[in-house]
């Protein structure tokens, strides 16, 4: 195991709340235009959520990754799911996006290994 994604989440989310807390409002809008984008509509919240996960990997965003994946887990994305998703990341994204790609990978194992203890 390369990196403990549950927590990277959880040490991200302590930060997260620092910045809530230091500027308010700039966070508001960023939480009103995630629930905007994330809101099922033409594509339902699995796809979206598949969508970030590709464009997590795209961007190099170890944060994005973890919140991404496991969101799109619970929202019933299997293995083979993001394995396609990462495939596009890696198309659109080349190298690098190949070495974040199988870090993706890697967060789901982890996350649905944990679900699948608390069950």
């Amino acid at each position: 195991m390369l990196k403990d994604w549950p927590n990277i989440a959880a040490e991200m989310t302590s930060l997260v709340r620092q910045l809530r807390a230091g500027i308010p409002d700039t966070m508001k809008g960023f939480s009103a235009l995630a629930q905007a984008a994330s809101a099922p509509k033409a594509l339902d919240a699995k796809t979206k959520e598949l969508v970030a996960v590709g464009i997590s990997v795209a961007m190099r965003c170890d944060p994005c990754i973890t919140f991404h994946v496991e969101t799109a887990r619970k929202h019933g994305a299997t293995r083979d799911e993001i394995m396609e998703t990462v495939g596009m990341a890696i198309y659109m994204g080349a190298g690098p996006a190949a070495m974040y790609a199988a870090q993706a990978l890697e967060a789901y194992d982890q996350y649905a290994a944990k679900a699948a203890v608390a069950e």
